[in-house]
């Protein structure tokens, strides 16, 4: 079974690689467009609650991925993509979704801007630390050919640059960030579900195959994730606001950022770009099942 799974690959043309990097340039160069000086400088003024925030994303979920994948051990191709979305960042969905949940939305975008700044380095040291000590995966990036060490330095590089320039043109060209930053946004969210929708149509038949396979475990890892976050917020004593926050901002991962990492590091891997895919799907079900619900909680307090 394994094997099938794991030998599965999708219907993506290696040519259309270079336009997806743009892709992805362009989506971190829009992602950095929104970085201000503020939104750092509150690290300082509310110091636990980012401790608690990065806590979450980066010593909680990592854990909880590799519990997971111990207990339940999917296979190979499965497990790498698990591992590669606990290791990606906080999408800026979770701005949106803390607002609509009434939680703590400068926390949100400080812990946005802040996992957003480390990503290049902590997306694939993590992701690589996690997929060299499993040894099924680990197995099987050597049986692919797979540099730990490049595939650090180049995703650095990928994700670096875009950012950097992105950051460079907030700083020094306000005025201009502020005409284009909406429409780039936009169009960064229409290419990437332009791209999602391309690659299951095309894939429809493996979509089908693995989705039995993947619902559960990804139902788990998001719930769970959800759970562990508010649980962190409540440890650290933050209030209800928080709490919704960093829940949120637990549950809500960059999966356009996964898909790219797959298209260039793992493209004869289908496994891993299914479970990247419905996560990206699924976290938005959830983020605003649980937003909608907060919401109207905080409005059904405000008219007692």
């Amino acid at each position: 079974m394994c094997e099938e799974i794991d030998g599965i690959q999708l219907n993506f043309a290696s040519d259309k690689l270079f336009l997806l990097n743009l892709l992805l340039a362009f989506l971190m160069f829009g992602i950095a467009l929104s970085l201000k000086v503020a939104d750092f400088k509150r690290i300082a003024e509310s110091p636990r609650k980012a401790f608690a925030g990065l806590i979450s994303q980066y010593l909680f979920l990592p854990l909880l991925t590799f519990a997971l994948v111990i207990i339940f051990k999917p296979c190979p191709s499965i497990a790498l993509g698990m591992f590669l979305l606990g290791s990606c960042p906080g999408g800026n969905m979770s701005n949106f979704l803390s607002h609509l949940a009434k939680g703590n939305v400068a926390l949100s975008v400080t812990l946005t801007a802040t996992q957003t700044i480390l990503a290049p380095l902590m997306t694939p040291l993590t992701f690589a630390i996690c997929a060299n000590i499993y040894e099924p995966t680990h197995n099987l990036m050597e049986s692919i050919n797979i540099n730990t060490v490049k595939l650090i330095i180049e995703i650095l590089t990928i994700l670096g640059i875009p950012l950097a320039i992105g950051m460079f043109t907030n700083y020094k060209f306000p005025g201009f960030t502020a005409k284009i930053i909406k429409p780039i946004q936009k169009i960064s969210i229409f290419l990437f579900l332009g791209f999602v929708i391309f690659l299951f149509i095309s894939n429809y038949d493996v979509f089908v195959q693995i989705i039995g396979t993947i619902f559960i475990l990804v139902l788990l890892h998001n719930g769970l994730a959800m759970a562990g976050g508010y649980g962190i917020a409540a440890a650290f004593g933050l209030d209800f606001k928080d709490k919704k926050c960093i829940t949120i901002e637990t549950g809500i991962h960059n999966a356009t950022l996964g898909l790219i990492i797959w298209a260039n590091f793992f493209p004869m891997l289908g496994g891993v770009a299914v479970v990247a895919g419905w996560w990206g799907i699924w976290d938005l079900v959830t983020g605003f099942a649980v937003a909608i619900t907060w919401s109207k909680m905080a409005k059904k307090s405000s008219e007692v």
